[in-house]
């Protein structure tokens, strides 16, 4: 299978030999991020620094000042992490090594914009913001990363995009000194913290028949099980249906707009795929999505293989349906199995593989993902 791994800019830009060291692992393509959320990471071989700290979601090229112009809501440009053009300078560096380069979008994931605007943020039942999720009901958020999409999917050189948080996103992701494991909150108790109460979202409940008060009410009464150790989270009787769709329908549209933006200011053969999850009210950096819907917008998905047998279904002749594995030991990968577990990914429809995380990855991960796709052919 056609193998690709994820990397930033950083982990290219000024170091000559990573361009080599990549291609030499039997790699086919490079998904290079091009604008991307807050971040601390290792970079273990880059020549000028062990630890690069990405203070806020930024892009990481030049954003267009004539498409911006005038506008409240912007992309952010990157600190000193990336100064300039760093996505373009390591993709050309990429290239040059014979490595195909597909970009890596980052959408409703953004803790500055809801640090400045703190009105574009998901707000829960509980009326609780959530500054790192921008939420995808409003216009004026969801025109801001419809036209993100379109500006930093297509670079010049890109052959394709991957399109991550294209989708609700809630309170399934780390937030700095992250301290909110101490109740186990599963897929459904996800999904209710994270169901959006501000005014775009109010007013699309009572679209559909929801009074949005009596909603959140409901939200707080299933969830006290939770926090009293009780039991489970319970239902939402009547209201249940009008809630999860309009998060249906808001999800779609937007997913719809994003994926024509980019293929608008595409070049012919350009590939969309999106970070994806089947199950349709999932909330994070795999979105939610119909996958008969996705599938009939985009060119495939890249999904966790437990999940890429709910997309496989749909598939249809071209379809690409990207396995993301982790290969990083010390983040709870095991690149020493990765082997079997592309083998395992195949048989569940996988028809590449997506590497998690090259620029992550220690030299002995590396050699393990060299050993592996030499092995595989």
């Amino acid at each position: 299978m056609r193998a690709g791994a994820f990397l930033y800019p950083w982990d290219v830009d000024g170091d000559p030999a990573a361009p080599g060291l990549l291609a030499g692992l039997g790699l086919a393509q490079i998904t290079l991020a091009a604008a991307y959320h807050s971040t601390r990471a290792l970079t273990p071989r880059h020549p000028a620094h062990r630890i690069v700290t990405a203070e806020h979601a930024a892009v990481l090229h030049p954003p267009d000042p004539g498409r911006w112009a005038g506008r409240a809501l912007r992309p952010y440009p990157a600190g000193d992490w990336a100064r300039g053009d760093a996505y373009g300078r390591a993709a050309e560096a990429l290239a040059a090594a014979g490595l195909e380069v597909h970009s890596w979008v980052v959408l409703a994931h953004n803790s500055r914009l809801g640090a400045e605007h703190p009105e574009t943020s998901v707000v829960n039942a509980h009326g609780d913001r959530y500054p790192w999720a921008p939420c995808v009901a409003r216009p004026d958020v969801r025109a801001l990363l419809v036209d993100l999409a379109a500006e930093a999917a297509v670079r010049p050189g890109a052959a394709g995009t991957e399109l991550e948080s294209c989708g609700w996103y809630g309170l399934a992701h780390l937030h700095a000194h992250d301290k909110t494991a101490g109740i186990a909150l599963g897929e459904r108790e996800q999904l209710l913290m994270s169901l959006c109460f501000c005014p775009s979202c109010r007013a699309g409940y009572g679209d559909e028949g929801a009074d949005p008060d009596e909603l959140a009410a409901a939200v707080r009464t299933a969830l006290e099980p939770v926090w009293t150790g009780t039991g489970p989270a319970g239902g939402l009787g009547a209201l249940e249906a009008p809630a999860l769709a309009w998060r249906t329908r808001t999800a779609r549209a937007f997913q719809e707009a994003a994926v024509a933006a980019v293929r608008a200011a595409a070049p012919p053969g350009f590939r969309v795929l999106l970070h994806a999850d089947p199950d349709p009210y999932h909330c994070g950096a795999d979105a939610g999505t119909d996958p008969a819907h996705v599938l009939g917008l985009a060119d495939g998905v890249v999904a966790r293989p437990p999940k890429l047998a709910g997309f496989a279904a749909h598939a249809r002749p071209g379809t690409v349906l990207a396995a993301n594995l982790p290969i990083v030991a010390g983040m709870g990968g095991d690149p020493g199995r990765l082997a079997r577990d592309a083998r395992h990914a195949r048989e569940a429809g996988a028809t590449e593989l997506r590497l998690y995380h090259a620029g992550l990855a220690s030299d002995a991960d590396l050699d393990a993902v060299r050993t592996a796709l030499r092995e595989a052919g």
